[in-house]
């Protein structure tokens, strides 16, 4: 499902989690959880990986991350604002210390002025430490492409965590 280059990033992420005896979450919106799943395709992923929240609508991302509505109706959920409320909601509502979140505009559809399609939001929290954020524009490649490209910048995040 995933190819060799996703499940090394994914494994490193792995690897790097439990030198640093941590737990991982994940709270994806434009990806639907492909993060959460190549994390588990690797064998005994379960040692660290915690759990995943699949968050694609607004009220998702406010009920089950806290994410307030208020942000929501104010920056869009495609946003760094959003995107790191996603990841801190991630670590208070799971047993993990470290989270990657990210949300964005896959295609075909759904670009508007500033925020064209292949815009991805993604933040990545630390308990101890500061969230960081980054946006990436990947331009409209097409649907697969713009979320497979998410879930690699999402596993390179979290290897950096430790880093």
């Amino acid at each position: 499902m995933f190819s060799e280059d996703v499940l090394k990033l994914a494994e490193t992420a792995l690897q790097r989690a439990r030198e640093n005896h941590a737990m991982i979450t994940t709270a994806e919106s434009c990806t639907g959880g492909l993060v959460s799943a190549a994390l588990t395709a690797v064998s005994g992923s379960s040692d660290v990986f915690d759990c995943g929240f699949s968050t694609y609508s607004y009220k998702a991302k406010s009920s089950l991350l806290g994410v307030p509505q208020s942000i929501l109706v104010e920056h869009g959920a495609v946003s760094e604002e959003v995107a790191s409320l996603m990841a801190e909601g991630a670590l208070a509502h799971s047993a993990a210390n470290v989270s990657v979140a990210l949300t964005g505009i896959a295609g075909p559809g759904g670009g508007m002025p500033g925020k064209p399609i292949g815009t991805v939001c993604f933040a990545c929290a630390r308990i101890g430490a500061k969230t960081r954020t980054l946006t990436q524009q990947f331009g409209d490649p097409g649907r697969a492409i713009v979320r497979m490209k998410s879930v690699s910048i999402a596993l390179t995040m979290l290897a950096e965590a430790f880093a």
